[in-house]
């Protein structure tokens, strides 16, 4: 391998061009652009109000841009809809716990894996049909440290380890790139930390683009930091560039000291 391939950055796998987003004559998100890389943890950070959500909405396609391009491996999805893109490799967490509450860990799991089987539409099948998936529920709840909780209803879990849940259902979708919005929030620091460590182990096979307000985290395991004000991009870079950047220090808290 010669020296030039060992500094090489990673494929670019999401990008975005002159994104914008206009909600009755108010510019939500303006000139957005994006390159989230293969094997990386790229954060999106920026005060409340920044246009962090909107973006994330517009890169997995639940609201369409009024300017610009998205475009995913190569593909403009630009306007495609939401589960196409899924179904490309895009998928994303929601601030709010998806699980079934009364399946348990397994099951969750195993109802997650069901499309790419192709078996979730196929209803007139009996559950014993669904023992197949066993397999490939059990790595993923080993992987993510969830096996002892195999048997546990969701509802039963604690409010981190239903996030660790919420994660391993959307790997099951074995995507190109996750996208996490907001995975620790209200999470108390040990499950903070173990969070941290599943993400940065996920970030091994697939690119992570995450919003979250805790920047100890974002210092910890991200490689890239955007930062929006104002539905604008105001700085990007590592996290040490970023962190030292006047304008980032104002925007969080109003002044440069």
């Amino acid at each position: 391998m010669d020296a030039l391939s060992q500094t090489a950055e990673p494929r670019v796998v999401l990008s975005a061009r002159g994104l914008g987003k206009d909600f009755s004559g108010f510019t939500a998100v303006n000139n957005v652009n994006l390159d989230v890389r293969h094997a990386r943890i790229h954060a999106l950070i920026g005060p409340n109000g920044a246009g962090k959500t909107t973006v994330f909405n517009l890169l997995t396609k639940f609201l369409q841009p009024t300017r610009g391009t998205i475009t995913l491996m190569g593909t403009d999805i630009t306007r495609m809809a939401p589960d196409a893109v899924a179904r490309m490799g895009l998928v994303r967490s929601f601030q709010i716990s998806a699980v079934f509450p009364h399946l348990t860990v397994l099951e969750n799991v195993r109802v997650a894996l069901q499309r790419p089987a192709e078996l979730h539409t196929q209803f007139w099948r009996s559950l014993k049909a669904l023992d197949v998936l066993n397999g490939r529920a059990e790595v993923l709840l080993d992987e993510l440290g969830l096996t002892p909780w195999r048997d546990t209803r969701a509802a039963d879990l604690s409010y981190g380890r239903k996030r660790v849940l919420e994660i391993a259902t959307t790997l099951a979708l074995d995507p190109e790139v996750l996208l996490l919005d907001e995975p620790m929030a209200g999470m108390g620091h040990e499950d903070v930390h173990t969070v941290a460590d599943i993400i940065r182990e996920v970030a091994k096979h697939r690119a992570v683009l995450m919003v979250e307000h805790n920047l100890s985290v974002v210092e910890d395991i991200c490689d890239h930091v955007t930062v929006l004000q104002r539905g604008e991009i105001l700085a990007e870079g590592d996290y040490a560039t970023v962190s030292n950047d006047p304008r980032v220090r104002t925007a969080y808290m109003g002044s440069e000291a």
